[in-house]
């Protein structure tokens, strides 16, 4: 098995699935009708509110929707082998979650753009309402202790990754300064970029120096700074950092995928990895459990994303043009999104296992897999790192990636510039996650427990931000600070796709609502009921196995507390949605469309 072979057997299969199930979403099942404004003209403000280009709608959702989740999930995945991952990511994609995406945009673009907690209240009701919202806090909260994890292995004791990362800080806000001053935003974009590839380059001259010395730092340092640093970001104004930053990482994410698909087309690597590995039924090193249901909880993003929904009910409804733009912009992101897995699993298993495992294993676990690395300290000479114990995948798909790139002539004396780019490409990526998400997790803060306590549900308050800024990020923190990447990320997996489930459910009774046969609920109901399942299965097995046996390295309370309360608000949904569907099921179908259509009039 060759990469272009699967790369180019993706793309036919996505652009399939695009034309004709995609096609059959939108016209038959959601019958996205353009002769109805959207909310961005209904209420359009010139500030949420605004009508925008499909093409830039796109481009903001997707870069929303992608950021470090299909980088790593495939990475950690191929532990299984490269068929599991494979399948998962494709047939994820295409039947869960490119439905999940679309279904979720249009129904909250049906409630006028509204959040999906809301939108479940005036769907489901008023527990299902609460029961979303509180779950939507426990997945932005465990989305930034699995991101940021990634990041300390590519960072840890690399004060060049350090330096590179770290001044894009300052890059971005003198970005965002000169824009918001003179309007010129493509001087301020190349001077930007500009100012990021020189640190780049310029990096190697830190080491061995006083600076140099000081960005050495180790893991429990910087789980540490990066909540400091969060806590920061959340305060400042959005276009001071989190814009800016946003747009700067854009070229490189498109960039890079663009460079490395035409690479694998001109090195065409073979896959080292089998299909399947020894590891399928348990006891692997990055992933402790079997591949069922650990592929589907691992891989999230890329196949199917409850995160998504967070950004299908927030920003994107807002500014959608045209109901039938939502195809393209919702299940075409999807689609896209899961071209990008697909590049970043081929980046891994085209590395030779024993290399691989060596990277993504503790020394200690690796000395007992019997297995001998291949070209690792070649690698490690190459780009002038240990690569040896660097867990979280970040450090897995920047080797890779470097292994392809420096396969073509004119580059093959340039690794360890690909190694250090492709380490500031994903923590660039997940620290603008880190940005958006703690301040989300500020706004789901104040607006959850501000009905509890007035006073917190005041934005303009700066008590109240700062509060619930320095909640958020202390709750990630600790996360972070306490955990490993297979405790961490299997945790995070299990919330993100009790999310999508959540999010299924919603679609579905919007689906029975407004399509013309009620079968077409099936669309949401086959990928909920495959998900409802995996989610349970792996939330209690990481519960009985992990989380609370004291035998176990990822022995963590506080992280069995938060799985068993997400798995209870699951069952409380489902039970809740199934109440509601065999209500709505007693009402003739051509009634219940009109009903539908006047609940939204």
């Amino acid at each position: 098995m060759n990469a272009v072979t699967i790369v180019v057997a993706g793309i036919c299969i996505l652009l399939i699935a695009y034309r004709l199930y995609g096609t059959f979403m939108a016209a038959k099942v959601l019958k996205l009708d353009d002769s109805k404004p959207t909310p961005a003209h209904k209420l359009e403000d010139g500030k949420d509110y605004v009508p925008t280009n499909k093409w830039v709608t796109f481009g903001h959702h997707f870069a929303a929707i992608a950021a470090a989740g299909p980088l790593v999930g495939p990475i950690l995945a191929a532990q299984f082998g490269y068929l599991p991952g494979l399948v998962w990511l494709l047939v994820g994609a295409v039947i869960g979650g490119a439905v999940h995406d679309l279904v979720v945009l249009f129904a909250s673009m049906r409630r006028d753009g509204k959040s999906l907690s809301e939108v479940a209240r005036e769907e489901l009701g008023p527990v299902a309402g609460f029961c979303a919202g509180l779950a939507m806090l426990f997945i932005i909260t465990i989305t930034m202790a699995g991101l940021s994890l990634v990041v300390l292995s590519a960072l840890e004791r690399n004060p060049w990754g350090t330096f590179a990362v770290g001044i894009t800080i300052p890059i971005a806000m003198g970005v965002g300064l000169y824009h918001k001053k003179t309007g010129n935003l493509k001087a301020a974009t190349i001077v930007g970029f500009g100012l990021i590839m020189a640190a780049i380059i310029w990096g190697p001259n830190i080491q061995g120096t006083a600076l140099g010395d000081l960005l050495t730092l180790e893991k429990s340092t910087l789980a540490i700074i990066l909540p400091i640093y969060a806590f920061f970001a959340a305060a400042l104004p959005v276009w001071l950092l989190l814009a800016p930053r946003d747009y700067l990482s854009t070229f490189m994410k498109i960039g890079v995928f663009a460079a490395l698909i035409v690479g694998v087309f001109i090195v065409n690597p073979d896959v080292q990895f089998p299909a399947f590995t020894e590891f399928i039924n348990g006891g692997g090193p990055v992933i402790a459990g079997p591949v069922w249901p650990f592929v589907s909880i691992t891989i999230a993003c890329g196949a199917i994303s409850g995160f998504h929904a967070f950004v299908g009910s927030g920003t994107t409804p807002k500014m959608v043009n045209r109901w039938s733009d939502a195809k393209g912009v919702a299940f075409g992101a999807m689609l896209v999104e899961c071209l990008v897995g697909i590049m970043a699993l081929i980046a891994a298993v085209s590395l030779q296992p024993g290399d691989y495992f060596a990277i993504n294993s503790t020394p200690e676990k690796f000395e007992t897999l019997g297995m001998e690395t291949v070209h690792l300290r070649t690698l490690e000479e190459e780009v002038g790192m240990d690569l040896e114990g660097r867990t979280g995948g970040a450090v897995t798909l920047a080797v890779g990636m470097t292994y392809i790139f420096t396969e073509i002539p004119i580059f093959e004396k340039m690794a360890s510039y690909f190694y250090q780019f492709v380490i500031l490409f994903e923590a660039v990526f997940i620290l603008t996650a880190i940005d958006s998400g703690t301040r989300v997790a500020r706004y789901l803060i104040q607006d959850f427990f501000g009905n509890f306590f007035k006073p917190l549900k005041r934005t303009d308050s700066l008590g109240a931000n700062i509060f619930a800024s320095a909640l958020a990020c202390f709750v990630w923190g600790y996360l972070l600070y306490s955990g490993d990447i297979s405790s961490v990320w299997a945790l995070f997996g299990v919330s993100n796709q009790l999310m999508a489930s959540i999010g299924l459910v919603v679609g579905a009774t919007v689906v029975l609502k407004v399509a013309e046969k009620r079968w077409y609920m099936l669309t949401c109901l086959v990928p909920l009921a495959y998900l409802y399942i995996t989610v349970n299965v792996a939330g209690y097995w990481m519960v009985k196995n992990v989380y609370l046996n004291s035998a176990n390295p990822g022995y963590n309370v506080l992280n069995g507390i938060i799985s068993i309360v997400m798995l209870v608000l699951g069952v409380v949904i489902i039970i809740t949605a199934i109440r509601k569907w065999s209500q709505l099921f007693k009402i003739p179908q051509s009634d219940l469309v009109e009903l539908s259509k006047k609940e939204v009039a």
